[in-house]
């Protein structure tokens, strides 16, 4: 009776949370772009920015006069009451790189300040929803011993969108291409399409699938095709990769929503800022086919990062430590993926506002100080003992200013197949 009720409940649940976030008015940046050109007091103040814009990246600060500065700072000013200002992007939209073009080009310089970033991506309803429609709530003696990111794996060769995006990236991420072990822009602009076209049901099953053994979680390592997408010769400084990132707008754009998304707090129950793990785990496979593309570094545990070190980071040595360890050693990232494989979403059962602090609610994406992580707690590896069942889980005390570990139920997602896979491990 408890589970249909809920079956019902949470599409109601997602209409009123997408109402919620959607921003009211609030237009897409090409959009907004398009409405300010055929209005001429803002088409003359838009065009006045851009070649402030323009001139920002060439020194031209530093080279003009105080009458050229003034009348940047007045087209500031002027745009920030029209739609320009508040637009966002959508992932995976139509014309997404000239969007975040955009986004990029005004937030600079309204904002006078490039470290600070927000993510460019409009909010979305949870994702993850979706995923407690159709996945049993399994009991603690049900669970099954199988491999579950095979069973995944299965489930996705059954579907034909799956089948189809996941076709798409394993072709040019296992071909090699000359002296190259495949050819790596192919490669990670199939995958960005598999995870943002495919159903989390699918994508997320398999990135993020529980498991019990090391072949399951090798499995899930190497979804991603780590010998092309992941792997190089050599490791990079993080910096200089993020430095690397920020020059491409997909990568500049993925990583901020990563940053703003996955944003540890000690004092929530999630260990999330923003008390929600469905953004995280979006965010997080967002950054999958850029040159951030992160990933398990192992076998034994969920800490992830991106294919970097911090080795001749010379004076930088604590930043770029601390960028390397917002991946490694990231508390809300490591309980959305295990909340995920065990079926339960705190977001899900009581929906909590973020966490109010004192401090900036948006990590740096560039070379600013963000505050120490704690340590990952073994709640955060492969789960090797019974915790407790979901039915329980609304019963604990969910409250924001709460300090402790957050218990999380086991449900594994299991799919059943009959059809083995085939195209790829």
């Amino acid at each position: 009776m408890f589970l249909a009720t809920l079956y019902f409940a949470l599409p109601l649940l997602d209409l009123l949370l997408s109402a919620e976030v959607s921003g009211g008015d609030r237009l897409d940046c090409v959009k907004a772009s398009d409405q300010c050109l055929k209005e001429q007091s803002c088409s003359t103040k838009y065009r006045t920015l851009r070649q402030c814009v323009a001139g920002k990246e060439t020194n031209f600060s530093l080279a003009s006069g105080l009458e050229a500065k003034d009348e940047c700072r007045s087209a500031m000013e002027a745009l920030k009451q029209k739609s320009l200002y508040n637009c966002r992007c959508k992932r995976g939209m139509k014309k997404e790189k000239n969007c975040l073009r955009i986004y990029w080009s005004m937030y600079q310089s309204l904002q006078g300040n490039d470290l600070l970033e927000d993510s460019p991506y409009e909010p979305v309803n949870s994702r993850l929803s979706d995923i407690f429609r159709v996945v049993p709530f399994i009991s603690v003696e049900h669970i099954p011993k199988g491999n579950n990111c095979l069973d995944a794996a299965k489930a996705c060769n059954l579907d034909d969108i799956c089948k189809k995006y996941r076709s798409a990236y394993i072709t040019p991420c296992t071909t090699s291409v000359s002296n190259d072990v495949c050819n790596r822009r192919k490669c990670h602009k199939a995958l960005r399409q598999f995870f943002d076209k495919v159903p989390a049901k699918h994508s997320y099953g398999m990135l993020f699938c529980s498991c019990r053994d090391i072949a399951c979680t090798e499995r899930r390592r190497q979804t991603i095709v780590p010998v092309c997408s992941y792997e190089e010769r050599e490791k990079p400084n993080c910096l200089n990769l993020q430095d690397s990132c920020k020059t491409n707008y997909i990568c500049r754009s993925r990583l901020a929503d990563f940053f703003t998304n996955c944003q540890p707090e000690s004092r929530s129950v999630s260990s999330c800022l923003k008390e929600n793990y469905a953004d995280c785990l979006l965010a997080y496979s967002g950054l999958i086919g850029t040159v951030m593309t992160p990933n398990y570094i192992d076998s034994s545990s969920l800490s992830v990062a991106p294919w970097c070190d911090c080795s001749n980071s010379g004076n930088d040595l604590e930043e770029c430590l601390k960028f390397l360890n917002f991946f490694k050693d990231n508390t809300c990232l490591k309980n959305a993926i295990q909340a995920f494989g065990n079926g339960s979403d705190v977001t899900v059962w009581q929906p909590a506002f973020p966490v109010q602090t004192t401090t900036a609610t948006t990590t740096t994406a560039l070379r600013v100080k963000n505050k120490p992580l704690g340590p990952a707690g073994s709640e955060n590896e492969i789960p090797t003992h019974v915790l407790p069942p979901c039915a329980n889980l609304q019963a604990q005390k969910l409250k924001s200013n709460v300090s402790g570990n957050t218990h999380l139920c086991i449900s594994n997602i299991y799919f059943k197949t009959e059809k083995p896979l085939s195209g790829a491990r």
